[in-house]
């Protein structure tokens, strides 16, 4: 009898993990997916109706970094004092309502601010994430869950070239922002009753330091960390900022308005880069365990360097679908890969302090590439030069990767320790 009720117990938690695991994966798509990257699809579309330059293009989108830096900030300031779940869940409801406003204007400020909220709120989401992942799922499962929302994005971009072909055919560039609006508010009300469900909005708050004992800040915690291997991840991550994400920013103006390659064909480019995206976190992730996070990262730096080479000398159709292939390799392991040397290399407050300051300067990087490149594509006339620098900084992104040590393998003493996982993340690993 207790072996049944132990193995229902089981089961009913593997369910909620893989429910919750499903939910975190759409937020990361909503948040990442339904914002900026679908900017970048309809910016030639929205560019003809609302009338803008492609350096207003690169303001907006340094502004959606500013916004994601902004709200990393006080995601990470809030969770902690009113619980991880409120703060996700109130950041996924800002992204659907935002979603739903932005085709309501016409006023390009107007678009700006809420794309800045849009990029703040894919901050806020993700950095509570860690919190209900080691609340709901077991230790042993967690790399895998977060190697597979890391792959979120790549969802709402399929969703994207779904629906922009569709809507765009009749000059509706602001149907797609009502759907996918819709879409997230559903998402939303079906994520609030789970999370109720499941207790994830129950929120302890941190014991006060005993008396005598010095509370730690960022910035305190910053000095016990200024090691060379810790100034190499966020020289990494701010390449990472300066380099990818101007790269599919720009990728579509590139494709329809200089190379002259229709919508239909562009979308069916980011089909593809988010159909590739949607294993590409996991299968990277998987390989880093096995080989090595810094082999991990140089192998996706020299997809990025080719991607970006093949848009450069040869952007035929046939290659520039392979370009997309490629960047779609790269794109979305990286942000998993960074993460994970982190977590192999230090623990406790420490790791927390170097990824929360790698957030930053992902931040930092994005923001400044996304307004250099705006600004070259419009002084040079081209987007050429865009796709040569960012060729040039995987390389040195490559060498950044290489000459970091190897990771430490810190995961054993780490899980005998953890006192992070709950009742349910304890129940999945006994449903194995």
């Amino acid at each position: 009898m207790t072996t049944d009720t132990n193995a229902a117990s089981g089961t009913t938690s593997a369910l909620a993990g893989v429910l919750i695991t499903i939910l975190l994966t759409s937020f990361v798509a909503a948040t990442y997916g339904f914002g900026f990257y679908l900017f970048s699809q309809l910016v030639p579309d929205m560019r003809a109706d609302l009338g803008f330059d492609m350096s207003t293009v690169g303001i907006i989108t340094a502004a959606g970094q500013l916004g994601f830096l902004a709200f990393a900030v006080a995601g990470a300031w809030l969770a902690p004092r009113i619980g991880g779940g409120q703060v996700v869940i109130g950041s996924v409801a800002l992204c659907a309502a935002c979603l739903m406003l932005l085709p309501m204007t016409d006023s390009i400020l107007v678009v700006g601010a809420l794309l800045t909220i849009l990029g703040g709120t894919a901050a806020s989401v993700y950095v509570p994430m860690v919190e209900i992942v080691s609340r709901a799922i077991g230790y042993q499962h967690r790399g895998k869950v977060l190697g597979l929302v890391s792959s979120g994005t790549s969802y709402g971009v399929f969703v994207n070239s779904l629906l922009v072909p569709i809507f765009v055919a009749n000059e509706d560039w602001r149907g797609v922002w009502f759907t996918v609006g819709a879409g997230t508010f559903v998402v939303t009300a079906i994520a609030t009753v789970t999370f109720w469900k499941l207790g994830l909005f129950r929120h302890t708050p941190e014991p006060a330091p005993a008396a005598g004992e010095k509370k730690g800040g960022l910035l305190s915690g910053a000095t016990a960390v200024m090691v060379p291997w810790v100034l190499i991840i966020w020289a990494i991550t701010f390449m990472n900022g300066f380099s990818t994400l101007p790269f599919q920013n720009y990728l579509s103006p590139y494709l329809r308005e200089e190379l002259g390659f229709s919508v239909e064909f562009a979308a069916w480019v980011w089909g593809v880069i988010g159909f590739i995206g949607m294993f590409a976190g996991f299968v990277v992730g998987w390989m880093s365990d096995k080989t090595g996070v810094r082999l991990a990262l140089v192998f996706t730096y020299v997809c990025v360097f080719a991607a970006s080479t093949i848009l450069v000398v040869a952007p035929t159709e046939t290659l520039a679908i392979g370009a997309g292939v490629l960047f779609a390799v790269a794109f979305y392991p990286i942000f998993g890969l960074v993460p994970a040397y982190v977590a192999k290399t230090a623990k406790g407050a420490q790791a927390t302090v170097i990824f929360g300051v790698a957030n930053v300067t992902l931040g930092v990087g994005g923001m400044v590439g996304n307004y250099f490149f705006g600004v070259l594509a419009d002084v040079t006339g081209t987007f050429v030069w865009i796709y040569v620098a960012i060729a040039a900084s995987a390389v040195l992104l490559g060498i950044l990767s290489v000459v970091l040590p190897t990771e430490g393998a810190a995961e054993e003493s780490r899980a005998s320790t953890d006192d992070g996982a709950t009742d349910a993340g304890a129940r999945l690993d006994a449903a194995e």
